[in-house]
């Protein structure tokens, strides 16, 4: 199958999942998760419609950045070491991945630096995988709320990578818990919080995370094939 034909599935699952919960299509934003692939298949997805694109690695980012259009919304959604935060603060429009204060702290300087507001999502390890990055739910608020005092920052909602399962059905119980940590903190009314985003679902289980109420799903695999970590 063409990257288009690719994609087109992709919306097209978004979409009914989408009709099936009742949602509206301008709620939920698709990344396309472009690791390890070349300019060339991004610059295709990018004709093809696609503004939004997701990277792990600030390395790809900054290859990437200069030679493609100056419109896309790039997003860091890999763990971010806090010595590389200075090299992609100017460059992205999302940091999904914060896990600590640590790491927020060295975001708001370097925003700060750039005359900047950084937007962030704090990353949830709902899972509780030892693998994984992330937040344990039980240090959420406390984290939350520590966060949201630095300048430079804004916390726009939760991130959470679920574990890798052959039957997406498996993850839904972790994308209704994730959803319900989004509800509790926006009842709180932190100030410089809001749950406008909650990024939540792959390539293996996406519909499922827009069925329970993500706004971001980050696809790689299903549009951009097989990756190559050669």
């Amino acid at each position: 199958m063409s990257l288009k034909d690719n994609l087109d599935e992709v919306v097209s699952n978004i979409n009914s999942a989408i009709s099936k919960a009742g949602r509206r299509p301008e709620d939920v934003t698709l990344i396309a998760v472009s690791k390890t692939k070349p300019v060339s298949m991004i610059q295709e997805i990018y004709d093809l419609g696609v503004r939004d694109f997701g990277e792990n690695r600030v390395q790809e980012i900054l290859e990437k950045y200069d030679r493609l259009p100056s419109d896309i919304n790039w997003h860091l959604i890999g763990h971010l070491q806090t010595n590389k935060v200075k090299y992609i603060i100017d460059k992205v429009c999302l940091i999904h991945s914060v896990d600590s204060y640590k790491l927020a702290a060295e975001i708001s300087k370097e925003a700060l630096k750039h005359s900047r507001t950084m937007d962030i999502l704090i990353e949830v390890n709902v899972a509780g995988e030892e693998s994984k990055f992330g937040v344990r739910p039980d240090d959420l608020e406390e984290l939350v709320r520590s966060i949201a005092k630095l300048p430079g920052i804004c916390i726009k909602g939760l991130m959470t990578v679920a574990p890798y399962v052959v039957d997406p059905e498996e993850n839904r119980g972790i994308f209704v818990k994730m959803k319900q940590f989004a509800v509790d903190i926006s009842k709180k009314s932190i100030d410089n919080v809001s749950m406008d985003y909650i990024s939540m679902g792959m390539s293996g289980d996406y519909t499922v995370a827009v069925e329970e109420g993500s706004t971001m799903v980050r696809v790689g695999t299903s549009i951009f094939g097989e990756r190559n970590y050669k």
